[in-house]
């Protein structure tokens, strides 16, 4: 039976166009109306004849609709009819695409002896899987607003529940190891050890032992066996941060772990089989290490079957007034004073320094200035003496040696520039001699970073 058969043709047309479902069932829990956007909704025949409520989209919602109204105060559920309106969320899989569906329902008087249970559905698939990246996206500790950030993270998201190599690359103090910790916990080693390695952090003689491990009396001071960090990792994820660093030898041998999940510790000739999934990173481009024949090719490309960039700092300056907001909120959580403020001085120099450090640089200044804050406001002169610099006050800083001889990136060092141009006033000899070298390496430099 058409629940709306005496109805005009007029109200039957505006129902079965509105966008959320309406369903209407007898108290029995016969469906005696569904609109067009509730039979798509849960994959309904038309006509409805013979559909209950206890079996809508292999769901009953008959005792779905009860447990919410227990859960909302109503004890006596079962026992009486309740009349008031209940909210509550359902997942549904019609057609094996699932759904997830806010209902409302409640009885509605159709006469004095009969009430019918109106059901209004609304599709809100979307609206939880945007809620799941950003719950995901805050317990990472990454706290962006930025489009391009956006859409790594969305990538993010497609690539963790797959078993492929990652590689990170993007500047120093730019959260690699967020993304990569963030990997780990959306993908089906979640519940697996992460287990992290600094490759520029450990002397270059101990990192095989530290990657794969050794036996007792493999070298002097090996007075017994130790576990690698491969091993450690073993069914979960191991992070290898600044992979560009490896001295060619080893990148043979990581290279047989990443092909064939199995290594020898040091000192020993039998073979260890794992189960991980590398992720890699690199303030460098590794591409770029390829050509000039400091990565291996086949190590590289090995490594990126994924290959993610993290933006730098400049490049999202929108962040910047909401990750000082964060850091301010950290510090106070540690006993620093509560409701510091920047002034509008302070913020612009906040927003016009480049960040060389990126957000690892900003979590500094922004500690930095909460201490140097003057009567709870943080001026200019609260700021550090490199932002200030930057803006034509302070001491310039002095780098202690040439970028050209450090482990700095080309972001990095187009930051330096940046810095040195503007305190210079574009005056490239100054520029040189600023940051340690002849004004022809300089401009090759500047050429190479598109800053000419």
């Amino acid at each position: 039976m058409e629940y709306f058969s005496n109805l005009d043709s007029v109200v039957q047309a505006v129902l079965s166009h509105i966008s959320d479902g309406i369903i209407v069932a007898d108290q029995g829990g016969q469906l005696l109306f569904a609109n067009e956007s509730a039979r798509r909704l849960l994959n309904l025949p038309n006509p409805i004849e013979g559909i209950n409520l206890r079996s809508v989209g292999g769901v009953n919602l008959t005792l779905r609709i009860t447990q919410a109204l227990i859960a909302s105060g109503h004890n006596d559920a079962v026992s009486r009819i309740q009349t008031g309106f209940v909210d509550f969320e359902q997942d549904f899989e019609p057609g094996g695409q699932p759904r997830h569906v806010a209902i409302r329902t409640g009885l509605v008087k159709r006469s004095q002896h009969q009430s019918n249970r109106l059901l209004l559905l609304r599709d809100i698939t979307d609206i939880k899987r945007l809620q799941a990246k950003i719950e995901a996206t805050e317990s990472s500790g990454i706290i962006t607003q930025d489009m391009h950030m956006r859409e790594l993270l969305g990538k993010v998201q497609q690539v963790a529940p797959t078993e492929a190599f990652v590689l990170i690359q993007g500047e120093s103090g730019t959260g690699k190891n967020l993304i990569a910790k963030m990997i780990h916990s959306l993908s089906r080693r979640a519940s697996g050890p992460f287990v992290e390695l600094n490759c520029a952090a450990i002397p270059e003689a101990l990192i095989e032992s530290e990657l794969f491990g050794h036996v007792k009396g493999a070298f002097t001071g090996a007075i017994e066996a130790r576990q690698g960090r491969f091993a450690a990792a073993d069914g979960g994820t191991i992070f290898l941060d600044e992979v560009g660093e490896l001295p060619l030898h080893l990148q043979a041998k990581l290279l047989k772990v990443a092909q064939e999940l199995s290594f020898e510790p040091v000192g020993s000739s039998k073979t260890q089989t794992v189960n991980v999934r590398i992720i890699a990173a690199s303030n460098r481009n590794l591409r770029d290490a390829v050509n000039a024949h400091h990565f291996r090719g086949d190590l590289y490309y090995r490594l990126s079957v994924i290959t993610l960039h993290v933006p730098s700092l400049r490049e999202r300056k929108g962040d910047i007034p909401l990750l000082i907001q964060y850091f301010s909120d950290r510090l106070a959580l540690r006993g620093y004073p509560e409701g510091i403020g920047f002034s509008d001085g302070a913020l612009r120099l906040m927003l016009e320094y480049p960040w060389p450090g990126n957000v690892r640089e900003l979590e500094n200044a922004v500690e930095h200035a909460t201490i140097c804050a003057s009567d709870g406001v943080i001026e200019p002169d609260s700021l550090p003496q490199d932002i200030r610099a930057y803006d034509g006050g302070g001491i310039a800083p002095r780098f202690a040696a040439p970028p050209s001889q450090s482990l700095a990136s080309d972001e990095q060092l187009r930051g330096q520039i940046l810095f040195a141009l503007k305190k210079c006033q574009g005056k490239k000899s100054e520029v040189a001699r600023m940051l340690g070298m002849e004004r022809t390496t300089l401009w090759r430099k500047m050429r190479k970073l598109g800053l000419n």
